[in-house]
């Protein structure tokens, strides 16, 4: 058996997915020892899913890294992803997680042969995501920047700058460096809200076992100026929520643990509203303003 911790929480593989491709998965490889796995991830030749007894079809998706449909449904006693790259004649691959064991299950081929690596990286953030939300954890779709020791975390529709924005923190802020470009995992850990690096940090390989408290949350939006306000209470939530796995929205378990996370994040730890250009200016700007309330 293979174990990886990722924001505290131990996934028990059957495969070295590290050797079987996904190498990002390296810097949080552990001993398996004595320890309890949270979830485990098997991989197994079929799935029959007729006796999964399929509920409800909740939202599907599209998945640009490996060019391919997926669908997410409510089983009698968990949930299933179905993911198809859109070439036809193509694979249909499926990924079970039973809702009370966190026991995932998937038909990808288990060898070194594999090919669709981005869609079993994609695969595995699905179901992980489930496990997420009964440890008051959250996938958010953000890029992550640390520093003096906290992290700030940019939110923003794709193509709204959130990359951009942090390079120019590591290019105008000293000691500025990158957690996560993609996918970070926020988390409460005794009462203190905190970031997470994970395996899945978009086309940009920054992967890394580290956590840091939370100085503050920032959505992004293009504009002629630069400008920072924080937001209130109802405000914040909107402003995250959006990054939020969105093939979660539908199912009232998943969204109304990320909702009750959510809401907990933002009674302790600070959102802004940044209206800014691409420039070094407003990563001044952001920085004084979200580290220093900090500090």
């Amino acid at each position: 058996m293979y174990d990886y911790i990722i924001a505290g929480v131990r996934l028990r593989c059957s495969k070295d997915i590290v050797e079987l491709g996904l190498r990002g998965f390296k810097p949080f490889e552990v001993e398996c020892g004595d320890a309890v796995a949270d979830c485990t991830l098997t991989f197994v030749d079929n799935i029959d899913v007729a006796s999964l007894n399929v509920e409800q079809e909740l939202a599907k998706s599209h998945v640009v890294d490996g060019d391919a449909d997926g669908c997410f449904s409510r089983t009698e006693r968990g949930y299933l992803y179905s993911i198809k790259r859109c070439l036809q004649g193509g694979k249909e691959y499926l990924f079970y997680i039973d809702r009370d064991t966190h026991s995932i299950v998937t038909n990808m081929e288990a060898s070194n042969n594999i090919v669709d690596m981005s869609l079993l990286r994609f695969g595995i953030w699905v179901m992980f995501g489930v496990v997420l939300s009964s440890h008051q954890a959250i996938a958010i779709h953000s890029s992550v920047i640390v520093s003096e020791g906290k992290g700030v975390l940019f939110l923003g529709e794709s193509g709204t700058g959130k990359s951009t924005h942090t390079r120019l923190w590591r290019e105008n802020i000293e000691g500025a460096r990158l957690l996560n470009d993609d996918s970070p995992i926020i988390r409460i850990v005794n009462g203190e809200v905190r970031v997470y690096g994970s395996p899945w940090s978009g086309k940009t390989h920054c992967y890394k076992n580290e956590d840091y408290p939370i100085a503050g949350f920032c959505r992004l939006s293009q504009a002629p100026h630069n400008k920072i306000v924080r937001q209130i209470p109802i405000m914040a939530i909107g402003a995250l929520l959006p990054s939020c796995p969105p093939i979660f929205a539908h199912d009232e378990y998943l969204q109304d643990s990320i909702c009750a996370t959510l809401s907990d994040v933002v009674s302790s730890t600070p959102v802004y509203h940044l209206e800014c250009l691409p420039n070094g200016e407003a990563a001044k700007l952001s920085h004084s303003t979200i580290i220093g309330n900090a500090r």
